[in-house]
């Protein structure tokens, strides 16, 4: 590191946990973000302003005055850009040392697996569950962890899905693909505008720790937040021996007890 990046990074410096060894895993990073709308603004912010070294956002949409509510990466000047582009410039306005590889693109199953293969960590802010299976699907078959997070409403949920460890789940074994959950957007029940920032906060918090190497990742469970209350629930969840994504036999009806998706994640 150089003398400005001491200066910027040293209040992580300070901690024990990460130091400079920490710091430097973090420069060395590489993050694919996907989705940069109300959970993907907080996430590309913040692995911005913290030193991730790489940021690759993916984004189809431009922003509309509607996002301005709680997408806080972008603002009034650009309305009718590119979210990804719109995020690019706010991350280089505070770290221009930071890569940031701005795609405005859908991430079909194709190109996601040339993305997460590149990347050390791959953080989910999209809105819809297609794009949540697809991105799982291709970290589990790249071995890559997955930092999952969505809003609705007062209800979110963030979990790391990471199937590099033993026994532990992806998103198909708690949401499987083929179960018939009701898809709803924040465009049509509505979504309380710090909730976004919370929940990607905290998705922001997971692959930092991971990308650094520091403490106890959320993997293998699920936090629930309903925000009316700032009551927080966690569910434990394993791996699914017949999980047609990451397990080895055709799985049965999906478990009862599983809970709904908080949506899909209000990211546009």
């Amino acid at each position: 590191m150089n003398d400005d990046q001491l200066l910027r990074y040293s209040r992580h410096l300070l901690l024990d946990e990460i130091g400079i060894e920490g710091q430097q895993r973090l420069l060395a990073g590489h993050a694919l973000v996907v989705g940069a709308g109300g959970l993907g603004s907080p996430v590309a912010l913040y692995l911005g302003t913290a030193g991730v070294g790489r940021l690759t956002i993916v984004d189809h949409d431009t922003v509309d005055l509607t996002n301005l509510q709680r997408q806080i990466a972008h603002d009034l000047t650009r309305v009718g850009q590119p979210k990804a582009y719109s995020a690019r410039q706010s991350i280089g306005s505070i770290n221009p040392d930071v890569q940031v590889h701005a795609l405005r693109r859908r991430a079909d199953a194709t190109l996601l697996a040339q993305w997460v293969a590149d990347a050390d960590v791959v953080l989910d802010c999209s809105d819809n569950f297609a794009t949540r299976q697809a991105v799982n699907a291709a970290c589990v078959h790249a071995r890559k962890p997955l930092v999952s997070g969505a809003a609705i409403g007062f209800d979110g949920q963030v979990s790391v899905y990471d199937s590099r460890a033993p026994g532990m789940p992806c998103y198909a074994c708690l949401f499987p693909p083929d179960a018939a959950f009701e898809e709803a957007a924040c465009a049509t029940m509505g979504v309380f505008a710090p909730l976004v920032g919370i929940i990607g906060t905290m998705q922001a918090a997971e692959a930092l720790k991971l990308l650094a190497g520091v403490g106890t990742s959320l993997a293998g469970r699920l936090l629930m937040l309903d925000a009316r209350t700032m009551r927080w629930d966690e569910v434990q969840v394993a791996r699914q021996p017949g999980c047609p994504v990451c397990g080895g036999a055709p799985r049965a009806a999906a478990a009862a007890s599983a809970p709904e998706p908080a949506a899909s994640g209000c990211g546009h």
